[in-house]
């Protein structure tokens, strides 16, 4: 007990510490160095690389489609349309203003999205091309001076 008592005192600092105190004395154990084996390397075979991906053709345009939608609901139809590679002929005639803004910037997205076009037509009409399908700017102003009822 007065050990315990004479720890106490010289942890508080009130006595001096006399050497002795016993403490328990605890063996380290001995460490042994690792051994390692060293990695053998080895250079893997060089495969040959392709210098060119595979080229997927585009498929036939096998129609142009046209739809008159009434509600910004039917933007789906116009999309699946689209994203099949079909041209898609909107028109918007039948739309109320605010819903065919909304549905211009769904288009203009779309398209966006697929790196296609997007033309106008007439002020209500538009004309979405998928990025294989190309539109000449030649034949647009030709058949823009062109008079349907040419009296000539």
């Amino acid at each position: 007990m007065s050990s315990a008592l004479r720890r106490m005192t010289n942890y508080l600092g009130l006595t001096e510490d006399d050497g002795t105190t016993q403490e328990a004395v605890v063996a380290k154990p001995k460490v042994a160095p690792v051994k390692r084996p060293t990695p053998t390397l080895s250079v893997a075979p060089q495969l040959p690389i392709a210098n060119q991906s595979p080229i997927q053709e585009a498929a036939p345009i096998d129609r142009i489609v046209t739809i008159t939608p009434r509600f910004y609901s039917e933007a789906r139809a116009i999309g699946e349309y689209y994203r099949e590679g079909n041209p898609v002929i909107m028109n918007l005639s039948d739309m109320e203003e605010s819903e065919r803004k909304r549905l211009i910037d769904f288009a203009s997205g779309l398209v966006f999205g697929h790196a296609g076009t997007i033309e106008r037509v007439t002020s209500k009409v538009f004309l979405l091309s998928p990025p294989n399908v190309m539109v000449s700017s030649e034949e647009k102003t030709a058949a823009a001076n062109a008079s349907l009822f040419n009296q000539s």
